[in-house]
Formats: structure tokens, C-alpha cells, sequence
């Protein structure tokens, strides 16, 4: 038992015996041992490893079941199973006292890529095929190649991306982001340039937030100004917090694609925003720490680069999940669409359930109506309660 390998492959005796029925010599089969009997129940040897008995019946207790199991489907028939086989029959003969191995369980989805052949029928990497008119050819010799279907990445046949190019190329964080954002983790994801690319454009409009952030203020906005705001503020410290939350709550789902829609909602918000005055300074500094610490799970590289610019010593890796000022979920306001004979010229946010004579009014002080209107006669005003107003001339 001290050796490498199948112990009864070194036993001096078991394995080589005399035929019971022609009386030769004979040697008995050493490959007995079935791997899914060891790998049934990995999970109670994982929990005390250096013990010197199968597992602690009191650790199990304690720590089992496992929280969450993350793997591909194809274990659902075979692994999964036995698992909860061995389990359960542990269970029934005492040495266990629950029943599941798994609280959790996410089947994910694998990675994608067109299939290429060449004209002699051999499989064909990526990166030796290239697009022309018509259709691809063979980087090598220019001749037509068979384009196959989107399938899993096999290196078989050859459809697979070296990450070590495409970090190279475009960095990690691309490589992260893009894996999460194209579609929900337990789906395939076909692997393509131009939504690397995407992500790589989206990691770029990030960076230009890193380079002359507001200073770190000498005291850190606090729920007690929110009143005091003005509306641009209070808006982006809404869609900011709003977004925090939201991302949070997607995590705890491995709804991570949702999680990316949202960052970039957050981060259109952010450079979309013109501050002034030091309180606005204050309100964008704030907002771009909540977006480093948002990012950090997902593009950890930029998301250090921006914490440390904001003025931060310790990593943003170590910085707590943010606090949510909950006064800022509670939306009383909402996005009206300003027409002008039934054509979209701009968009208010007003008070929810705002009367119809102060959206009127509203509506008509806005400088898009104003500059369309000028000279022309207003013949009626359409409220359509919460969503839009239309002026008729």
C-alpha cells in the first residue's frame, strides 16, 4: 500500500496463483476496482484529508452537504449518480446522517467554435483559415476550406483558441468578460472575434475612467447628503447603487451575463455624467469606487487599476461587497418621452403620477419643445400618464 499504483499488481502472492482448472500457472486480474467507486465520494475524504480512516462521521456532520457542485452535464448520469448512490448507502448503514450529497447544482454550458476541414478532408485550427469573398480559405495554400458546424471545442478537430493568444492579444480581463457576457453560464458559448473584440472595446471604455479620477476626498459621501443633491447627481448615485444591487443579487444566481448587461449600464451612466463643484467631485468618486468594487469579480486587472487611482492603498480584492443606501431603490420618479407630433425629441424625468397641467408644463419648458415649436401654434398637449407626452402643433 506504500507503493504508486494498484497495490495487488505488487503483491507478492494474490496475483500470480495455479489454475484451479487445467492446474498452469495463472495470474489473476488486478484491475478490479471500479474509479467511480473512488470518485463517489471524493467530497467526505476532501473535508479531513490527512486522517487515517475513511472520513470523520462527526467532520461530515458538520460540513456536509456540499453548498454548491458546479459541473458539466454529461456527470449528471454517471458521477452524479453514484454520488448520491454512495451517499445515500452510507446514510443507511450509519455512517452518515443526511440522505443528499449536494445542496446546489450548476450544469455549465461549454465553449464553442466553428469547425474548419481543408480540401483533403484534415481538420484545420482557427488561426490557419482566414474569410474571403465567397467564403474561407487555407492561410497555408489559399484553397477552399469546408467550414463545419459551431460545435464544442475538441482538440480533435482542431476548433479550439489558444487563451494565451487572446490574452496577449487583448488581455485577460477581455478574455473573463467576454466568456461571462455572450450568454447565460449553463448555455454553450460560441466563441467569436468580434464579441471579443466587443468586450475588448467595453475594457477600453473602462480604462479612460482610470486615468484622472476625482481625488479621494477627505470625507466619503454619506446617506445624509442625498437630500441635499441635485437632480444629475441624485440620478447617477440612483442608477449607480441601483446597479450594485443588481449585480450583487445576479451573482448569488451565476446569472453573469446579466451581471455584464448591467455593468455596462452602470458605466454609460458614469461617462455620460458631468460633475461640478466639489460636491459632484465627491459624487463621482463614490460612484467609480462602487464600480471598481462591482467590476473586481468579473475584470479584476482594470478593477484594480481604478481603485488604486481613486487613491486606495489596499486591493479593491479585499475592500468588503459595497453597502446599498436603500433610500436610493425607492424610485418616485420616472423617464417621460417628450414627442413632438408623435416623433420622440427628448426624454424628462418627472415625478411618478405627476398631475396633467404641471406635465404639460413641464413639457412645454423643455428646450427641445421650445426650439421646435418656436413660431407655431401648440393645437393640444397628449398626457399619456407615466410615459409619455406628445405636443401636437
Amino acid at each position: 500500500m506504500t507503493l504508486p499504483g494498484n497495490p495487488l499488481d505488487m503483491h507478492p502472492k494474490w496475483k500470480y496463483v495455479t489454475c484451479p482448472n487445467c492446474g498452469l500457472n495463472a495470474e489473476r486480474e488486478t484491475d478490479t476496482f471500479d474509479t467511480f467507486f473512488e470518485s463517489s465520494w471524493y467530497f467526505l475524504r476532501f473535508i479531513d484529508p490527512n486522517s487515517n480512516i475513511a472520513f470523520d462521521p462527526k467532520k461530515a456532520s458538520y460540513w456536509m452537504p456540499v453548498d454548491q457542485y458546479i459541473g458539466g452535464v454529461e456527470h449528471a448520469v454517471l458521477h452524479l449518480l453514484y454520488s448520491r448512490f454512495f451517499t445515500r448507502a452510507l446514510s443507511d448503514i450509519g455512517y452518515l446522517k443526511l440522505k443528499e450529497p449536494f445542496s446546489g447544482l450548476m450544469t455549465q454550458g461549454m465553449v464553442c467554435h466553428q469547425s474548419y476541414k481543408s480540401k483533403d478532408n484534415q481538420w484545420l485550427f482557427p488561426n490557419e483559415v482566414k474569410k474571403k469573398e465567397g467564403g474561407f480559405v487555407s492561410v497555408s495554400d489559399n484553397l477552399p476550406v469546408k467550414v463545419g458546424r459551431v460545435e464544442k471545442m475538441s482538440k480533435s478537430k482542431k476548433n479550439v483558441v489558444d487563451p494565451e493568444e487572446i490574452i496577449k492579444s487583448f488581455g485577460a480581463d477581455t478574455a473573463r468578460l467576454f466568456m461571462l457576457s455572450d450568454s447565460p453560464p449553463d448555455r454553450d458559448l460560441e466563441w467569436t472575434e468580434a464579441g471579443v473584440e466587443g468586450s475588448f472595446r467595453f475594457i477600453n471604455k473602462i480604462f479612460k475612467l482610470t486615468i484622472n479620477p476625482p481625488l479621494k476626498p477627505k470625507d466619503k459621501l454619506n446617506r445624509n447628503e442625498i437630500k441635499d443633491l441635485s437632480p444629475e447627481n441624485l440620478e447617477l448615485l440612483r442608477t449607480s447603487h441601483r446597479s450594485v444591487q443588481i449585480i450583487g443579487d445576479n451573482i448569488k444566481r451565476f446569472s453573469f451575463n446579466k451581471c455584464v448587461a448591467q455593468l455596462h449600464i452602470f458605466v454609460n451612466a458614469i461617462t455620460s455624467f458631468t460633475h461640478e463643484g466639489e460636491v459632484g467631485e465627491r459624487v463621482k468618486h463614490h460612484v467609480l469606487e462602487l464600480l471598481a468594487q462591482a467590476l473586481a469579480p468579473f475584470t479584476p486587472h482594470i478593477a484594480e487599476e481604478l481603485w488604486s487611482n481613486l487613491g486606495n492603498s489596499e486591493f479593491v480584492s479585499s475592500s468588503p461587497w459595497p453597502d446599498i443606501f436603500e433610500d436610493l431603490l425607492i424610485d418616485d420618479t420616472v423617464e417621460i418621452a417628450i414627442q413632438i407630433n408623435g416623433k420622440v425629441r427628448a426624454k424628462l424625468r418627472l415625478p411618478l403620477d405627476l398631475p396633467k397641467e404641471e406635465a404639460e408644463a413641464a413639457a412645454l419648458s423643455c428646450e427641445e419643445v421650445k426650439k421646435y415649436m418656436s413660431g407655431k401654434e401648440i393645437k393640444r398637449i397628449i398626457v399619456v400618464p407615466n410615459r409619455i407626452i406628445n405636443v401636437v402643433g
